[in-house]
């Protein structure tokens, strides 16, 4: 038997990804496609990162709601800081959390993922 390393997982990291809303919403209902749009940003956040919790910023959520229920931006930068949970009760002891990222000049076309280095 292999033995399965959990270290990876474990670790407090953030990164920086490029979503394209536009392929996962693609053939969805008009009028269900912001909230679709929060609920796959929320898989992506979890398959990203590993963890069950995904926390989403009020500010992403203006972001993808800005242009109304239908209109929802085909790209957005996100950024996803994976966390140590401080409540001693809570099931998971990492969580995610999903801020939005700012968009340089150029466009988000061609932009990988970044990892970003914390100073705390």
């Amino acid at each position: 038997m292999v033995e399965k390393t959990t270290g990876r997982k474990e670790e407090v990291v953030t990164r920086e990804y490029t979503i394209n809303l536009h392929k996962r919403l693609h053939g969805c209902t008009f009028k269900k496609k912001a909230p679709k749009a929060i609920k796959e940003i929320r898989k992506f956040a979890q398959k990203a990162m590993g963890t069950k919790d995904v926390r989403v910023d009020i500010k992403l959520n203006k972001q993808v709601w800005s242009r109304g229920i239908r209109s929802v931006p085909r790209r957005i930068r996100v950024r996803i800081a994976r966390r140590r949970n401080d409540d001693e009760d809570a099931k998971e002891e990492l969580y995610s959390l999903v801020t939005v990222a700012e968009i340089p000049p150029e466009g988000l076309k061609g932009l990988g993922t970044k990892v970003i280095e914390d100073d705390d």
